[in-house]
């Protein structure tokens, strides 16, 4: 398989058993996956299915018990925890559903946040800031903060801060789950638009149908296995 071809993101018999007391609770059970560079992937299923868990392993941000997470050719389950968090800080962008913005800061010191530990210069912050507060169309909102901002405003922030290091993956957890109708549609056409135009890989779990269509393929999960596969 040529490098152009090869998968982004290749998840191998992943299995995951979080402990409840003396109870083991299965939430994912040796499951296989690959996801193309440049695809827009929906995660649906009942509370409790494995998807959030799903996405945490792929944002590195919790571990499997066995199996494999490989992702830009790097495995990632092999990783020490220093060496996985400075990797996380350069290739994942996370856009939550409550959108986790820092509300002392202003915009662009939100956006900038991620880049604060790079090697980049103040000159070279501002103009990635800049940048992706244009792409998410609030340039004129930059020296706003938060709770001057409505809830789709603010998403629209905390998606600038998820591109803003041109990350390999964006990982999307019910990033509509707390708009409105409206706001909501505007986010997904922007997070569309992210996938199309950049060509961002995303990762989205979502309960919401009209989300989960904006991709251009919806899995299931359903106690911890997929109930589909893309062909």
């Amino acid at each position: 398989m040529s490098s152009e071809t090869a998968p982004i993101v290749q998840i191998r018999n992943v299995s995951k058993t979080y402990r409840r007391g003396s109870q083991a609770i299965k939430v994912l059970e040796n499951i296989s996956l690959d996801i193309k560079e440049g695809e827009f992937l929906a995660l649906m299923g009942p509370s409790g299915s494995g998807k959030s868990t799903l996405l945490n392993l792929l944002a590195g941000i919790d571990s499997v018990d066995s199996g494999s997470v490989t992702i830009g050719g790097i495995d990632i389950t092999k990783l020490s925890e220093t060496d996985l968090a400075g990797w996380r800080a350069v290739n994942v962008g996370f856009i939550f559903q409550f959108y986790n913005l820092i509300p002392v800061l202003t915009a662009f010191g939100n956006v900038e946040l991620p880049l604060v530990l790079t090697t980049l210069t103040k000159k070279e912050r501002r103009e990635h800031v800049e940048m992706a507060l244009r792409v998410v169309g609030l340039a004129d909102r930059m020296d706003h903060y938060p709770g001057q901002l409505s809830g789709g405003q603010q998403q629209r922030v905390a998606i600038a801060r998820a591109v803003v290091t041109d990350p390999v993956i964006l990982v999307a957890d019910e990033p509509t789950g707390d708009l409105d109708r409206v706001s909501a549609a505007e986010i997904l056409d922007l997070i569309s638009r992210l996938n199309r135009e950049l060509g961002k890989t995303i990762i989205m779990v979502t309960h919401d149908p009209r989300a989960a269509e904006k991709a251009r393929i919806i899995l299931h999960l359903d106690k911890g296995i997929f109930a589909d596969v893309p062909s």
